[in-house]
């Protein structure tokens, strides 16, 4: 039975500017999901889970990650207890936006680490406002100087699995624009260990 969290959910995926393709459930690690992070399917975090195997956004530039689909982890397999960070999507340039605590009595927020500056940014947003504003177009925006000509039918032939590499990678000065650099999609797992990597090394 769906919630009234997934029905705001479904509505705003329909009144969508850009395409949004909601991935099947897997219903017996959505409950899996849902306990190991003790909420819901009343909060529109818990609705995702439960009722999608992740969201693609716009091409496939943004997955939202839900209970798990081919080519995309579920939700819990990036779930870090020392950061107590929750990675809740990928985009195709192998940034993150994850759930983190904030301090006593406050709710917790939306962070983005970007391939661009390496540093974890709080949007200020928690998930249902973060989610609501990327259905309602907010990508369009957001990633407006990462984005080239003719970058919709390349991230759209991507795999879940993958992410767009970019040399020299959009962290450096010589790197801002992504229709000069070389391209090319690779494991988004290693994309996001050598964003990581670089974020590291540069302290």
């Amino acid at each position: 039975m769906s919630s009234p969290a997934w029905t705001e959910i479904l509505a705003a995926i329909e009144a969508a500017p850009y395409p949004v393709r909601s991935l099947p459930p897997d219903a017996e690690r959505a409950e899996r999901c849902l306990a190991a992070l003790g909420i819901t399917t009343r909060s529109w975090l818990g609705a995702v889970v439960a009722h999608t195997g992740g969201i693609c956004v716009d091409h496939g530039w943004l997955r939202v990650l839900g209970s798990g689909a081919d080519g995309l982890p579920d939700i819990t397999a990036e779930a870090d207890p020392e950061s107590r960070r929750l990675v809740v999507a990928y985009d195709v340039l192998g940034g993150q936006f994850a759930w983190v605590p904030a301090g006593p009595g406050a709710p917790p927020t939306i962070h983005y680490f970007g391939p661009d500056d390496l540093g974890w940014q709080d949007l200020e947003q928690g998930y249902a406002d973060w989610l609501y504003a990327v259905l309602a177009g907010s990508l369009t925006r957001f990633y407006s100087t990462l984005r080239w000509p003719g970058w919709e039918a390349e991230v759209a032939a991507v795999g879940l699995d993958e992410g767009i590499h970019t040399w020299p990678p959009p962290s450096t000065v010589e790197g801002r624009d992504l229709s000069q650099a070389s391209r090319q999609a690779v494991p988004m797992q290693q994309l996001v260990s050598f964003h990581r990597d670089m974020a590291r090394q540069l302290g």
